[in-house]
């Protein structure tokens, strides 16, 4: 009997160590998103007005793509509705083509409207290999227009890669 108290014990802690873990690191997410906001404007005030006028939106901070002829990317990011930090979403990218090199972006999603960001929330979200991402330098933002309910910008960080390649991202989200 003592044997199993001892286990139990040592399943909770680990369950709720868990538990905080995944906490601090949607708080990382969290605040690198925070960063990332700001270096967005800073690059191009014109974003303000799609922060401020969609229906929600979601900063990916930290975009890591890289490749070889297939390449591949991945983030993590924070979905806002009405300005307040709803739930986190991650980004996977597949492509194939002339691509080399490695890269690290921040990505931003615009949504129109409220059915926009609800088919994103839904899982019912997913680019084509037609879709592409404005990168950000300033002004840019100004003429930028929303197609089929989204605006995507990205604004590199570090790194350099060539890349002229078809594919395809694939988002997921998890509310609070």
């Amino acid at each position: 009997m003592k044997a199993l108290k001892h286990y139990i014990t040592l399943l909770m802690m680990l369950i709720v160590c868990g538990a905080m873990s995944q906490t601090k690191k949607d708080k990382k997410i969290m605040q690198d998103a925070d960063k990332a906001k700001k270096a967005l404007i800073k690059a191009d005030s014109g974003l303000k007005r799609f922060f401020n006028e969609s229906a929600g939106y979601v900063i990916f901070p930290n975009v890591g793509k890289g490749g070889f002829i297939i390449g591949a990317a991945s983030g993590n990011g924070v979905v806002y509705e009405d300005g307040a930090a709803k739930g986190m979403a991650d980004l996977k990218k597949l492509n194939i083509g002339f691509q080399a090199g490695g890269q690290s972006i921040i990505e931003a999603l615009f949504f129109e409207t409220n059915e926009d960001l609800e088919d994103f929330k839904d899982g019912d979200f997913a680019f084509s290999a037609e879709a592409s991402a404005v990168a950000v330098k300033s002004g840019i933002a100004l003429n930028a227009k929303y197609k089929d309910g989204v605006a995507v910008f990205a604004l590199p960080k570090a790194g350099l890669m060539a890349d002229a390649s078809v594919g395809g991202q694939k988002f997921s989200y998890h509310p609070f």
